[in-house]
């Protein structure tokens, strides 16, 4: 027994000075690999827990291996041989999760939003942020599976499982039918480029960004900070806006209801220097004053401004709406909407006229 137990401490010490061995080959490695790659640091920083719980797991398993007694099935020798191969398991998954989630964020590196031409990083953003909750679900159910499987009695379970799968995945799907959808429908707004994330939006007649695209849900960001939340089916069974899919450039209207006798010349006019005041909010492509209409005793006048993207255009069209209002009271109060209404001396006979001019104010 004694010899038993010396060959079990040497066994131990040979397994982590391996283990010390390859952590320490393994850091090398990193250091060597980060010289020529700049992302190697972050690398060795995200994998290095996971990988050397990795490594003593594989030495323990292989300790308990080697000094186990053949013909030896004491109960707790099963159970640490048992523990060791699902510790394996859940350090391989771990590392393989940090690897993934690692390699994703890389490319979230690169999918910059703080610029003005971001459709690109936008559209990567959100498959990549899909493509990080699929990895994670797909690790943990492989770990899962295998750590089930790790148990005899789960195997035989497994088999008669699989004799009767076809029954049983038709009442899968159909007891799991909605959230499937959901699911899928997260995937294929993934990929079909149908919305992004901070794509400009407008769902059950609110105005918002799109703030979060999961397997299941999107939320939207309200423009007064509300969220509202919508199942993932919403966005491939529902018609909506999305005014950002392709840019963010959008034309918007300001209309004004003025009087007939307005000089839409001057009013003209005035709209340039109206737009050289609004600074950075125009992006000078497109800034026209028409008259649209001229009914009901009113002369509706439109303007029509452009803008680096909606919350701009907002603001914009507020601006030029507040400084025609500021010009027509200050330079053409004859153009300020009025009533008119015509009086007649009693007894008198009404007459009819059709000439605004002619009626009094």
């Amino acid at each position: 027994m004694a010899v038993s137990w010396m060959n079990a401490l040497v066994a131990a010490a040979s397994a982590l000075g391996a283990a010390l061995l390859v952590i320490v080959l393994a850091y090398v490695a990193l250091q060597v690999i980060s010289r020529r790659w700049p992302h190697g640091q972050r690398l060795a920083a995200t994998a290095r827990t996971p990988f050397r719980a990795l490594v003593l797991t594989l030495v323990l398993t292989g300790w308990v291996s080697g000094v186990r007694l053949r013909g030896d099935d004491e109960l707790w020798w099963n159970a640490a041989a048992l523990g060791c191969r699902i510790l394996a398991i859940v350090a391989g998954a771990w590392l393989l999760a940090a690897v993934l989630l690692f390699l994703e964020d890389l490319g979230l590196g690169r999918a910059r939003l703080d610029v003005r031409d971001n459709l690109h990083a936008r559209r990567m953003r959100t498959q990549v942020l899909i493509i990080r909750r699929l990895t994670v679900a797909a690790v943990v159910v492989v770990a899962v599976g295998a750590i089930l499987f790790s148990f005899p009695g789960v195997r035989a379970i497994g088999a008669s499982v699989l004799a009767s799968a076809g029954l049983i995945s038709v009442v899968a799907a159909l007891a799991a039918q909605s959230t499937l959808a959901n699911v899928f429908a997260g995937i294929q707004i993934a990929f079909s480029d149908a919305i992004r994330i901070d794509d400009v939006v407008i769902v059950e007649e609110e105005w918002g960004w799109i703030e979060e695209i999961t397997l299941s849900y999107v939320v939207v960001r309200l423009w007064d900070d509300r969220r509202m939340v919508l199942p993932s089916t919403y966005f491939t069974t529902t018609p909506f806006q999305n005014w950002t899919r392709k840019n963010s450039e959008l034309l918007g209207a300001v209309e004004l209801d003025v009087d007939w006798r307005v000089d839409t010349v001057r009013l003209r006019e005035e709209l340039p220097r109206i737009m050289v005041d609004a600074g950075e909010m125009w992006d000078q492509r497109v800034a026209h004053l028409q008259v649209t209409d001229a009914v009901g005793g009113f002369v509706r006048i439109r303007v029509l401004v452009t803008s680096l993207d909606a919350p701009t255009l907002f603001d914009l069209r507020c601006h030029v709406r507040e400084r025609l209002v500021q010009w027509l009271r200050e330079h053409d109060t004859d153009a300020l909407p009025r009533w008119r209404v015509e009086t007649q001396p009693p007894g008198s006979t009404t007459t009819s006229t059709s000439n605004p001019s002619e009626l009094s104010r």
